[in-house]
């Protein structure tokens, strides 16, 4: 079997996963988009955090062109990602019981603000603790996970739930256990990853809603717009004065 082959074999997938999102979840979509609408027109803050390769499409909506200027990380050191030495240190933290706790207890975040959290199994302590203790502090909380781990694993949490328990919005990235779209006789494990490409382009289109859902209330969104366009900076930089307050990334 050819590479080529196995490449269309991948898009294929992973289109066939973009396109149960786009039909399954469009409520859950619009429902999260117009949590952060209604956070951002109520003066609250937006946050995102996912902890080792989930945390790629947390970053991607933060400090994005084309995204929401309010949307910010919320980053818990040693987990964001396999820029930690070793790389295993990361998955070790997820499990760690309080993390969470003390995390959110020394970031910004406050009652009336939203937190999107990624997870793409939902079952270690620190997403669920994450979820648990900001609902507790009165932050609304968006999941994006894929909902089969909670009927095929167990749960890595003393409490025996995962992120999706803690939830005002569920998003279901539909990955199967394992986040392995291929598999080949002569391979012995499954291979090729999509959770990335589907629970970015999950978030994305959360943004686009958010943004539509403030301009029909008419708020102007707050955008950033890319740098590398005439006129960019000093767009963000209006952008980056008017809303000085809810945005901690350039601190």
């Amino acid at each position: 079997m050819s590479d080529r082959t196995l490449a269309g074999q991948f898009f294929d997938a992973a289109i066939g996963l973009l396109q149960r999102v786009r039909d399954e979840e469009a409520e859950s979509v619009t429902a999260a988009g117009t949590l952060l609408a209604d956070t951002v027109a109520d003066g609250g803050r937006l946050f995102a955090f996912g902890a080792g390769h989930s945390s790629l499409a947390a970053q991607d909506v933060v400090y994005r062109a084309g995204g929401l200027a309010l949307m910010n990380l919320l980053a818990v050191p040693g987990a964001v990602g396999v820029d930690v030495m070793p790389a295993t240190l990361g998955s070790a933290l997820e499990r760690v019981d309080g993390l969470a706790a003390a995390v959110l207890d020394c970031s910004p975040i406050r009652s009336g603000d939203a937190l999107v959290i990624v997870s793409l199994s939902g079952r270690n302590a620190l997403p669920v603790e994450m979820a648990m203790n900001a609902r507790a502090l009165g932050v609304k909380v968006i999941g994006v996970t894929s909902v089969a781990y909670a009927t095929q694993t167990t749960s890595r949490h003393v409490s025996g739930t995962y992120l999706k328990d803690h939830c005002d919005v569920v998003l279901d990235s539909k990955i199967a256990v394992g986040d392995a779209e291929l598999t080949l006789d002569t391979v012995p494990a499954p291979f090729a990853p999509a959770s990335t490409v589907v629970t970015s382009a999950l978030l994305q289109a959360v943004m686009a809603t958010t943004a539509g859902v403030l301009a029909d209330r008419g708020i102007e969104p707050p955008l950033l717009r890319s740098g590398n366009v005439d006129g960019g900076h000093e767009w963000n930089g209006k952008v980056f004065e008017q809303y000085a307050d809810r945005i901690f990334y350039r601190r």
